[in-house]
């Protein structure tokens, strides 16, 4: 199937900012049923690794002058890869998901959504429920459960937002929520940063990746495949869950700043005076106070893209609310739409709202990349989960079903690690000559010095 006769690559090829492109570059191989579900959950995964493929394609052809490469997305691959934490071991083992207490709960009137995976969201979770963060996590559910039975779902959302908590009510769908998958603005530059010719699209390419869970890491572990020199930033006081890492730290280095603090300040200014990219998955206005506002980003480098990530949307009373793909799920009405037939609310069969939002993150930096070559020009690049939820609801066109199953294990591969010894899911980003797998293992969250490596393929 040529990508021109695939609405959904279609569509957001042009969200994303691409113009008629060249017809016939992606194709999709078939694997059966994949991400079987009532949304098409298969159609929106294939179009947002195609749409990546295709801009990595596309700068690398700008980058070489040659023509764009071919590209053939394979299914199998696609569904392997919105699946890694799920193929995910780690000397053998099995990571954990979720947490005991993230999940659906009877309300006294309806549904709710919690989530509770990291340690503060789980003691305010609690604590807003005036429940003791004691016992062990059978009693504790069995208490947190009785607890919001007696209790309308949008009070237990209200009262655990208020205290830092992490709770929706499980909704219908509206179109009121409808939000765009994508919102891009071209930035003023300083000149054209021309990029030389590279054997990878973003050979030489800086991103600095303040970015946490997946959708984020995602998109910089895929611009990590193709060349580029990422490194993450997190501040020390909030862990990352290892598993989280293991998975989503592929092919980055790591490193921990107190930007409060004037010497991490100093080492951050320093990063950022030699980046490309900037990529932050924080919600709106949060990292502001930092002076990393866009438009203050975009001040004092001239030529910078800039990539933002947010849960709800840029706009509206839920915009400055903390987020995650369960949550979303829940709250935009594909849990309702995906319920079991007693009327418990349902799951998509992979967090698709945070993996595809990561393709297509990735495949907007890319694109904006490209743009760059010609122009010098930076820009504002700005994503949610909720653009993609309601891309999903209403916006993604069902293809023709296919019959059967897919193996997985082609699409899987061991890789040793400071981790341990991983199985992993490979990436499903394919264009002719693509690169199989990451140049390095992840290492260490926070492991790293908070310095750029050599620029190979790239201006100094």
């Amino acid at each position: 199937m040529a990508w021109s006769d695939d609405a959904a690559t279609v569509h957001a090829w042009a969200a994303l900012g691409g113009r008629n492109g060249p017809a016939g570059a992606v194709s999709y191989e078939g694997a059966g049923g994949v991400l079987a579900s009532r949304l098409p959950v298969r159609e929106l995964a294939r179009a947002s690794v195609g749409v990546c493929s295709l801009a990595a394609a596309e700068l690398l052809a700008r980058r070489n002058a040659v023509p764009v490469p071919a590209v053939r997305v394979r299914e199998a691959a696609v569904a392997t890869a919105f699946t890694s934490e799920r193929r995910l071991r780690i000397g053998g083992r099995a990571p954990t998901s979720f947490a005991p207490l993230s999940g659906f709960w009877r309300a006294s009137d309806g549904w709710v959504r919690t989530h509770a995976n990291y340690p503060h969201h789980r003691s305010r979770l609690l604590r807003a429920l005036d429940l003791d963060d004691a016992g062990d996590d059978r009693a504790l559910t069995e208490a947190l459960a009785a607890r919001i039975a007696t209790r309308p779902a949008r009070e237990v959302q209200e009262t655990a937002y208020a205290a830092g908590g992490l709770a929706v009510a499980v909704a219908v769908p509206s179109p009121a929520a409808v939000h765009p998958l994508a919102e891009i603005r071209a930035a003023g530059g300083s000149g054209p940063r021309v990029l030389p010719a590279a054997p990878l699209p973003a050979g030489g390419v800086r991103v600095l990746d303040l970015t946490r869970v997946i959708a984020g890491p995602v998109a910089t572990r895929t611009l990590a495949l193709l060349g580029a020199d990422v490194l993450r930033v997190d501040p020390p006081g909030i862990p990352e869950d290892a598993d989280s890492h293991a998975d989503t730290g592929m092919g980055k280095r790591s490193t921990l700043l107190d930007l409060s603090l004037p010497e991490d300040r100093r080492a951050f200014d320093g990063l950022l005076g030699a980046a490309d990219v900037v990529v932050t998955g924080y919600r709106p206005g949060s990292l502001d106070r930092y002076g990393l506002a866009p438009d203050a980003l975009l001040a004092r480098r001239p030529g910078l893209i800039v990539a933002q990530l947010c849960a709800w949307g840029w706009t509206g009373p839920w915009a400055g609310r903390r987020g995650f793909d369960s949550l979303v799920q829940a709250a935009s009405g594909i849990a309702a739409i995906e319920s079991a037939a007693d009327g418990r609310p349902g799951v998509l069969p992979a967090q698709a709202l945070d993996h595809g939002t990561g393709y297509l993150l990735a495949a907007a930096i890319l694109r904006a990349l490209s743009d760059r070559q010609l122009t010098g020009e930076g820009g504002l690049l700005r994503l949610s989960l909720a653009g993609t939820a309601s891309w999903l609801l209403h916006g993604v066109p069902r293809a023709p079903a296919e019959d059967g199953s897919y193996d997985p294990r082609p699409w899987l591969a061991e890789t040793a690690s400071p981790y341990g010894a991983l199985r992993h899911a490979l990436p499903p980003v394919a264009y002719d000559g693509a690169p199989r797998t990451w140049s390095r293992p992840p290492g260490r969250w926070g492991g790293d010095p908070p310095a750029w490596a050599g620029r190979p393929g790239g201006p100094g």
